[in-house]
């Protein structure tokens, strides 16, 4: 039976857990993920977790937060002037906002706080800093 390997294309049905066992993401009820292995499309953990998998294979994946999102980035929280922000905006906490960079690039940040003058926004992905654990079975290798 063959195994997985880096640029094989495959099928995965997964959920995403924290340590604390509160699901985040789950493929169950929909089409199971399908993936080029080793191009990064996915967290480093994840995908080098799919290596040397079998079809119907299924496992468990600890995966440590510096193989998946990464640590909470400091210089990613910033305040924000109200002034900055368009009229119609009345931000409360946990808003997501979309900024862009003078380059085009748009940033998704969360809005952590609200002050009288100015807000606190956050950069980092929301999964940043965090330990995850991934129940997976691999569905298919194309």
């Amino acid at each position: 039976m063959s195994k997985v390997k880096n640029n094989d294309t495959v099928k995965v049905h997964y959920t995403g857990k924290l340590t604390s066992g509160e699901v985040f993401d789950s493929s169950k009820d929909r089409e199971p993920l399908e993936i080029t292995v080793g191009q990064g499309q996915l967290i480093p953990g994840f995908e080098n977790g799919l290596i040397d998998m079998e079809v119907n294979e299924k496992k468990t994946l600890n995966i440590p937060s510096s193989e998946a999102y990464g640590d909470v980035r400091n210089e990613l929280v910033q305040d924000v002037p109200k002034s900055q922000l368009p009229e119609e905006i009345k931000p409360e906490v946990g808003m997501p906002l979309v900024s862009k960079t003078p380059q085009g690039q748009e940033i998704q940040l969360v809005v952590t706080e609200v002050k009288d003058d100015s807000i606190t926004v956050d950069a980092n992905h929301p999964l940043a800093g965090k330990d995850l654990v991934f129940d997976i079975e691999l569905v298919e290798i194309k």
